[in-house]
């Protein structure tokens, strides 16, 4: 069973977590391997939340369209995530620092790998999950490009390539792969959750948190995980707007608890990013 990360509250945070599935076998050619979850050692401290709060800080910008007779559904996912913000990193942010910030971090390539490796699991378990569409809906999420797993691949060669030794996927990666798998069998608007805030993220400081590791350990170099095909813009709107088209037949209730996973999103994808600077 995965643990819960200690930095959540929310009443329904430790029932969402039963055992966990095997994550399947990743499509990673020359770095092929097949992973068992397993339990993260150590907590998901609130610092690592407060880390994908500074990631998700530049592009998780307000949706452009409605939803009939209210807000647009994105548009409550983006203020909830606001809300785990500091007031430095944005406007609608109430949280206190308690990370250093981004310009300060000491990367090191090990440490970077690790992190590239965690997400290629997790970007390739997204994937996976709505090609195979266990709930039917999840097939509009197939194919939005914004898909980051062959980008990674790429990158993770180029890493080889300089004769750096790609690592195993690590316990942060493997147990967020884990949970997804859990999440979208038994609880749809969680994962759905999950699904905007790692891709979303990604695309607003996770880019800037790439810029600045790249010129501290990577003589600047841009990796493939920091550029999309298309315009970003629009592929984000065509997602939102999936999105809302999607929530427009839940309850209000299975909208309120897609919200309520999103610090446990933050937290999950915050032990990924410690990786960077541990």
């Amino acid at each position: 069973m995965a643990p819960a990360p200690a930095s959540l509250s929310a009443p329904r945070a430790l029932s969402l977590l039963a055992p966990a599935a095997r994550v399947s076998p990743g499509r990673w050619n020359g770095l092929s391997f097949s992973v068992a979850a397993r339990p993260v050692t150590g907590v998901v401290s609130a610092a690592q939340t407060r880390l994908v709060a500074a990631a998700a800080a530049t592009e998780m910008a307000p949706a452009a369209s409605g939803e009939e007779g209210g807000k647009p559904f994105v548009e409550e996912m983006r203020a909830v995530a606001m809300k785990l913000h500091t007031k430095d990193q944005a406007r609608e942010g109430e949280k206190e620092p308690q990370a250093p910030p981004v310009a300060k971090w000491e990367p090191s390539v090990q440490g970077y790998l690790r992190f590239l490796v965690d997400s290629r699991l997790v970007f390739q378990t997204l994937e996976d999950i709505v090609d195979r569409a266990a709930v039917p809906w999840y097939a509009e999420f197939r194919n939005t490009g914004l898909e980051r797993s062959e980008a990674l691949k790429k990158d993770l060669e180029w890493f080889k390539e300089q004769g750096h030794t790609i690592p195993e996927p690590s316990d942060p990666g493997t147990t967020y792969a884990s949970l997804l798998e859990e999440l979208s069998e038994k609880d749809p608007q969680a994962f759905i959750c999950h699904f905007y805030n790692v891709y979303f993220a990604h695309t607003a400081g996770g880019r800037m948190i790439g810029k600045k590791v790249s010129e501290k350990i990577l003589n600047k170099k841009e990796l493939e995980f920091y550029k999309w095909e298309g315009n970003l813009s629009q592929l984000l709107q065509e997602v939102r707007n999936k999105l809302n088209q999607v929530a427009s037949s839940w309850s209000r209730e299975e909208k309120d608890h897609c919200l309520e996973e999103t610090e446990k999103s933050f937290a999950y994808s915050g032990a990924l990013l410690r990786h960077i600077f541990t």
